[in-house]
């Protein structure tokens, strides 16, 4: 699944442009989860650079540039609807659903679960095409891998 993504990134027929648009709709949803307690602390800021790292093979100085370009398109547009519909449009089903792992990865880098959060959480999915099963099933994972499921 994540092959797919990262060969839909660096795919010859896919335009620069969309690969970049991409990118920045994906971290500026990330920050988006990060800033729904009305503050991106800086292991909330850690989690997403490394997201950005892992999945889309960048360097760190490479994520801080995106986070950079995703916080200054998110100051363009209060609507998520921006970036959710470039998710939406270019990201197979599977991946939207690895993109909802990364989402809680976010929500849940400080431990807690805000009211916020997770109602920003349902709207993406809403937005996105991901069934509450599946976000739900995506959260669970995360909860597991980041041992907060006892």
């Amino acid at each position: 699944m994540l092959d797919l993504l990262k060969s839909f990134l660096v795919r010859e027929t896919a335009s620069p442009d969309a690969a970049s648009e991409l990118r920045i709709a994906a971290a500026a949803l990330l920050l988006d989860a990060a800033s729904m307690d009305d503050h991106i602390d800086e292991v909330e800021r850690a989690a997403i650079e490394g997201i950005l790292i892992r999945q889309f093979g960048l360097g760190p100085e490479q994520a801080r540039q995106l986070i950079a370009t995703a916080s200054a398109a998110q100051a363009e547009s209060t609507q998520l609807l921006r970036f959710t519909r470039v998710v939406k449009d270019t990201m197979p089903f599977e991946d939207r659903e690895k993109l909802m792992e990364w989402l809680w990865e976010v929500v849940y880098a400080d431990g807690i679960e805000h009211n916020l959060e997770a109602n920003l959480m349902r709207r993406i999915a809403g937005l996105i095409y991901v069934d509450d099963k599946s976000s739900g099933a995506a959260r669970k994972r995360v909860r597991r891998r980041l041992g907060l499921d006892s």
